[in-house]
């Protein structure tokens, strides 16, 4: 049995036989672990046993005190344990990472319907089919049925604004509802849109029938043409049947869950099925950092399925690799959030077995190509860590300049760890008070400001240069003049040269300070690493340089005159015509415009032609 400061005999008389959620600290304010129990007696004096597992082991030795809360149900007792999870994020618990909400299809309302992609609240009064397991999934929904129906998915600003059809209509995947329609036509539209809303309800055999039906109506009046139209419609119907739905009888709403672990990683891989087809899959991954109070599976299937964002998502059976703790508690508690019954099944047969089957060997795939990206990234950091003669490297920045002939110039810093991009600490600097071009003055600016105060926040092991050793003097006059003043060690500073012709691969490493030269060829670890860096960096800038100019392309050169708000400035523009109108306007004509006094039209005019 470990050392432990805590007292828990003397705590363990304080805790009553009952359901309920508790929670551990390593101090007074940090939660590390949360869990629940059907009997709280019970389960927290199973920590303090003396034959215990080594990760039970690792979180008893940091606990400070311990609080619980009881509960009048066990499936009350999941409740609480999830929303605790979500609050205190407990470095022992398994820690479900995704907050997004799900994307949905929608069928707006008004005279000419359309559908759309949306993803959030329910705040717009649409009809809403989903929700889908992800955005590609939703989006390719989208495509499909743009083939099989036309109508149309344009925006209401668009529709509301068009006087003839557009390129949709023109190719035959929009019925134009933007002009002027005969009833007939308008009749036909509806028709379109009612088949929507039943293709997405799953009434899929309601929509072939009443097609056919009226196919043969079509030719039974001799009009071959709208017969053949809906021919075409049904033939491809039928080829999306064919190749979506399942043999069997499984025309329900289920998930199957395969799972898998492999070095402390865990995969957990969705297939989400919805009226017999599978609209989607999703692989969750997490790290194992639990104890014995849940399997790996049955943490993620409590986190996952007690969330927030599940709401519309519940199938009626979830079929798992192995039985699920607790799962009649668990039942209860999604129902308590939901009002809907789930069943949870492992030991399965026929079309369930193969999905399963599916499931798990999905996980297997996508834990292999995880795990490998991870020693892929490891061996890099390994052998860069080789090369430049420095060990234990944690955090990696890099610098890039970007701008157009000298204007809108901005810099970017991007982050990396041992696992890749560290998306959180990337930055991008606003360049200014430099000559245009000057890309030496620019680096020294953005390095300048990036570590003006080295004692607080993240100092990188290793910073480098996209450039050559120009940019790499910016970095040693900054870095080392900021650095010998404090007692923080400096960073490594190394620059990415480009080589001739710009070719990849043939860039050369130089040192900082030493300036020895490091050439490498693209086949070795460490320059694809570095190379990965650099050209994460280059696009970072590239995009806030993009941003930047975009945003000063759109800006009017009314913004600038004081006293010229937005109403004035559409005033101006529409009564002359334009921003070249504006320009060449005399003083009589600009007074003409509607809210412009004789001295404000002086005043804009020699505002414009001082500049």
């Amino acid at each position: 049995m470990p050392d432990i400061i805590f007292d828990y005999k003397s705590f363990l008389k304080t805790v009553p036989n009952r359901p309920g959620s508790y929670r551990m600290y390593s101090d007074e304010n940090t939660v590390i672990y949360v869990g629940k129990a059907k009997d709280l007696k019970k389960r927290l004096s199973s920590y303090f046993l003396k034959e215990i597992n080594l990760k039970t082991r690792a979180l008893i030795e940091h606990i400070h005190h311990i609080e619980f809360t009881v509960t009048f149900s066990e499936a009350e007792a999941f409740i609480l344990e999830n929303n605790l999870i979500k609050k205190y994020q407990p470095h022992y618990n398994i820690l479900l990472r995704d907050d997004k909400s799900y994307p949905y299809l929608v069928l707006s309302k008004g005279k000419h319907p359309g559908l759309y992609y949306y993803r959030g609240r329910k705040k717009i009064d649409c009809e809403y089919f989903g929700p889908y397991p992800d955005v590609s999934a939703a989006k390719d929904s989208l495509k499909l049925l743009q083939k099989l129906f036309p109508i149309r998915q344009c925006a209401d600003t668009v529709y509301s604004h068009r006087s003839r059809p557009c390129l949709m209509a023109q190719i035959g995947k929009c019925l134009a509802p933007c002009v002027p329609m005969s009833e007939a036509a308008y009749k036909n539209y509806m028709q379109q849109v009612d088949y929507v809303r039943m293709f997405l309800k799953g009434q899929n055999q309601d929509v072939l029938n009443d097609i056919s039906s009226k196919m043969e109506q079509h030719a039974a009046n001799l009009e071959f043409e709208d017969a053949a139209k809906l021919r075409d419609q049904l033939l491809s119907l039928r080829r999306v049947q064919e190749s979506q739905s399942v043999s069997g009888d499984l025309m329900f709403d289920m998930d199957v869950i395969g799972h898998d672990e492999e070095q402390d990683l865990c995969c957990n891989h969705v297939l989400f099925i919805r009226k017999g087809r599978i609209i989607g899959t999703r692989s969750y991954y997490s790290q194992c950092n639990l104890t014995d109070d849940n399997d790996a599976l049955s943490a993620f299937v409590s986190q996952f399925y007690l969330s927030d964002m599940r709401a519309g998502m519940y199938p009626k059976e979830i079929i798992t690799d192995t039985p699920v703790a607790d799962d009649k508690s668990l039942c209860e508690a999604i129902k308590k959030i939901s009002g809907k019954d789930v069943v949870f099944l492992s030991n399965v047969r026929s079309e369930r077995a193969k999905y399963l089957k599916l499931a798990r060997e999905n996980a297997r795939a996508s834990l292999t190509a995880k795990l490998a990206d991870k020693s892929t990234a490891k061996r890099r950091i390994d052998d860069l860590e080789k090369l430049i003669g420095l060990q234990g490297i944690e955090h990696m920045e890099c610098y890039d300049i970007s701008h157009t002939m000298g204007e809108n110039t901005v810099a970017s810093c991007v982050s990396f760890n041992r696992e890749g991009p560290d998306s959180a600490n990337y930055r991008r600097f606003n360049i200014e008070c430099i000559t245009p071009g000057d890309d030496f003055a620019a680096m020294h600016q953005v390095l300048t400001r990036r570590f003006k105060d080295p004692t607080e926040g993240i100092i990188p092991d290793v910073v480098f240069i996209d450039g050559g050793r120009g940019q790499l003097k910016q970095a040693e006059e900054v870095i080392g003049d900021i650095f010998s003043k404090v007692k923080v060690k400096p960073p490594l500073i190394v620059a990415v040269a480009k080589g001739e012709g710009r070719k990849e691969g043939l860039e050369t490493l130089i040192r900082g300070y030493t300036r020895e030269e490091i050439h490498l060829s693209l086949s070795d670890p460490a320059l694809q690493i570095v190379l990965h860096i650099r050209d994460e960096s280059h696009r970072f800038a590239i995009t806030g340089h993009r941003h930047k100019r975009q945003k000063a392309r759109s800006h009017s050169v009314l913004e600038n005159i004081q006293g010229i708000g937005p109403k004035r400035r559409q005033a101006l523009l529409k009564n002359l015509g334009g921003i070249r109108e504006v320009m060449n306007a005399s003083v009589e004509e600009l007074k003409k415009v509607p809210g412009i006094s004789e001295s404000m039209a002086q005043m804009i005019y020699d505002e414009l032609h001082s500049l």
